[in-house]
Order: structure tokens, then C-alpha cells, then sequence
């Protein structure tokens, strides 16, 4: 029998023995402070102050941690993992993603509905450290320093009474997956799959430490959010948000979150509802603003695209008013401008101007409900 050749044969796989490895101090690491943190996050999230001070705070903690380690010096700082609490459009996702832009980290996003107990049908949770592989180009030491957002947290609490309702006694797809999550999140080395989309192959696994990979969990918790706005009945319930009050640890054990995950989550931020003078801010201020990106967008067309304030007013108040958030504000752009879009190739060097009229006149044909889901 020909002997298997050297690229095909499987990878070997690194002792799990011994000493836990200090991380490589191959590549520098910049200490951002966390001014310079909150400056930047500043430039692209608009609102979500207290959120934004917090996150930076834990992010610079989090490099101090690591720069620590990698000079090989014993160190007492445990690792910032975030919670991220707040309804929908408020602004989880983007303060991690532009977090893991400054700090030029490997970043991926998954879905904590996707995952369930070892051993059942769906991804086990090593596969979203194997995203987080890919995404660094199969770097170890960049994917050990990387950001992992863990979205919809909260679609993953206990369900009780999981018996009475035919799901089994066995929660794989709620309980079981946070009780997975325990080991990642503490830090630990475990291994990885190489091949994000069969992680079934057993041929393939590299050994990853995620002590250095910072966690963010994010959750709407939407039933204790709507508790809090109808919690203040009659006189004082008025303009009251959702998130404005703190969410207690007890609430989110009571709602299905385990303790010993809450544990390894020491930052436990809260966002609140955008208003809707942060919305039209959001369409305008920032550097990757929609406002600017559309207007972008048709000047490749040789059009100039004026979009009044009283056409983003439009718009704002059409989301706050269906409760969209800021997520919904590119959708909502889409359905006003559609007909601007299509026609811009045929009007070259023209310039085109949306007034409030023109805006709610489109926000009437358009179907929240849609949008929402």
C-alpha cells in the first residue's frame, strides 16, 4: 500500500496535556485607553453613553489582561465578558462591530439559537470559535485575541415546564447550550473544527484557547423590557422607554439565564430605546451615515440626491412610531427611494429633491409588519 500523501493526511491534533500556554507575543498589541475607546465608538454609535463608557472601560481591561499575560507575568485581572441588553435597533450589534474595528481583532457574529447540547442535531458552540478561526484566516493567534457576539442570548433561557408542552425533559436548545457555553466563556482550550461547514468531520481540529477571546452576549430580554414600561401605571407612565430601569441579576435568572452564565458575564450593560431626535441623528451624523451613503450612491448614477429635513423627520417618526428601532431605517430608505433608485441611470446630472410630502406619501404603501419580522 502507497504510503498517504503529506498534504492529505489529517492535521495532528496538540496535546491537551500540561500547562496552560501563555499566549504568543509575536504581535504587538496597542493599549487603546478608554477615552480613546469612547471617542471612536462616539464617531459611528449615537446615543448609548453610559453603554458606550462601559464597553470601553471592559475593552481596555481586556487588553490590559492580555499584554499581561503575553509578557509572561502573573496577573490578577479576569476576563470582561459583556452582556449587552436592550431592545431590538438599539445599537448592540454595530458598538461591537466598530469595537472590533479599532481594536483590529478577527470579529464574527452568531446566533445563539443555532446551537445546541453536544450531541444533538445542530452546531455544537466550538463551531462558532471555528467562525472566528475563519474569519483570521486560520491565524490561532489572531482568533485567540479575537471578538466573538453571541446575538439572541436571550432566546436560549430555561424553558420550564419543557415536559407538559412535548419538548422532552432534556432543554438541548436552551439550557444545555448555555451549560456549553460555561467552559468557552471561562476560558479554556478546547478543539476547533477547520471546516466551518462540515464541523461534523472528527478528521480536522486545531487546539484554540479562548482565555484571550472577549465574549459579548447580547439579548432584547423583551418580556422583562415590556414589565418595565408597564410596570409605572397612570400619572408618571408617560414617555416612559424601554430600558430605562436596570435589569437585576435576580429578573434574569427568574427569565431562564443561568447563574453560573451570568457569572462569567461581569459586564452587564443596558441599552435603551433610541429616541427619535438619536434616529435622525443616526441617519445624518455619522461618517457611514445612510444619508450619506445613498447621496453616494446616486452621484455614481451622475445624480445629486437632496434629502430634506422634513423627509427624515418622515422617516424617523414613521420607525419610532411602529417601533422599528434603527435597524429598520435602511429598509424603510429603500421603499422612499425606490423609484429614485430605478430611474437615477436615465437622469444623469440632474438633481433630485425629497421633500416631506414626497416621503410620506411612499411611507404609506409600506407594510411594518414586514419590516418588524
Amino acid at each position: 500500500m502507497s504510503p498517504m500523501p503529506k498534504d492529505e493526511r489529517p492535521r495532528p491534533i496538540p496535546s491537551a496535556g500540561g500547562a496552560r500556554r501563555a499566549p504568543s507575543a509575536r504581535e504587538e498589541i496597542r493599549l487603546f485607553t478608554p477615552r480613546e475607546i469612547y471617542d471612536h465608538l462616539d464617531r459611528f454609535v449615537i446615543g448609548q453613553v453610559a453603554a458606550k463608557r462601559a464597553v470601553a472601560t471592559a475593552a481596555h481591561q481586556h487588553l490590559k489582561r492580555i499584554e499581561q499575560r503575553r509578557l509572561g507575568r502573573p496577573t490578577l485581572l479576569r476576563k470582561s465578558n459583556l452582556l449587552l441588553m436592550g431592545p431590538t435597533g438599539c445599537g448592540k450589534t454595530h458598538i461591537a462591530r466598530k469595537l472590533a474595528e479599532l481594536l483590529e481583532v478577527p470579529f464574527t457574529v452568531v446566533d445563539a439559537t443555532e446551537y445546541t447540547e453536544a450531541g444533538y442535531y445542530g452546531k455544537d458552540v466550538e463551531v462558532m470559535v471555528a467562525e472566528l478561526l475563519f474569519k483570521s484566516g486560520h491565524s490561532i493567534d489572531s482568533t485567540q485575541r479575537g471578538i466573538i457576539f453571541i446575538d439572541e442570548v436571550d432566546k436560549i433561557a430555561r424553558r420550564s415546564g419543557s415536559s407538559r408542552t412535548g419538548a422532552g425533559s432534556r432543554d438541548i436548545g436552551g439550557e444545555g447550550v448555555q451549560q456549553a457555553l460555561l467552559k468557552m466563556l471561562e476560558g479554556r482550550e478546547i478543539f476547533v473544527p477547520l471546516n466551518v461547514t462540515q464541523p461534523w468531520n472528527k478528521h480536522d481540529f486545531v487546539q484554540v484557547d479562548t482565555t484571550d477571546i472577549l465574549f459579548i452576549c447580547a439579548g432584547t430580554f423583551s418580556d422583562l423590557h415590556q414589565i418595565q414600561v408597564d410596570r409605572l401605571v397612570g400619572f408618571g407612565s408617560a414617555g416612559r422607554r424601554m430600558g430605562s430601569s436596570r435589569l437585576r441579576v435576580k429578573e434574569l435568572i427568574e427569565f431562564g439565564m443561568l447563574a453560573e452564565l451570568l457569572g462569567r458575564l461581569p459586564v452587564q450593560v443596558q441599552l435603551e430605546e433610541l429616541t427619535a431626535d438619536e434616529l435622525y441623528r443616526i441617519l445624518t451624523v455619522p461618517p457611514d451615515s445612510l444619508a450619506r451613503e445613498y447621496r453616494e450612491a446616486l452621484l455614481l448614477d451622475g445624480v445629486d440626491l437632496e434629502l430634506s429635513e422634513g423627509a427624515l423627520r418622515a422617516v424617523v417618526e414613521y420607525s419610532v412610531e411602529k417601533k422599528l428601532g434603527a435597524r429598520s431605517l435602511r429598509s424603510i430608505l429603500e421603499e422612499v427611494l425606490a423609484d429614485v433608485m430605478f430611474e437615477a441611470p436615465e437622469k444623469r446630472g440632474e438633481r433630485v429633491s425629497l421633500d416631506r410630502k414626497y416621503a410620506l406619501a411612499r411611507l404609506k404603501r409600506i407594510d411594518a409588519g414586514a419590516l418588524r419580522d
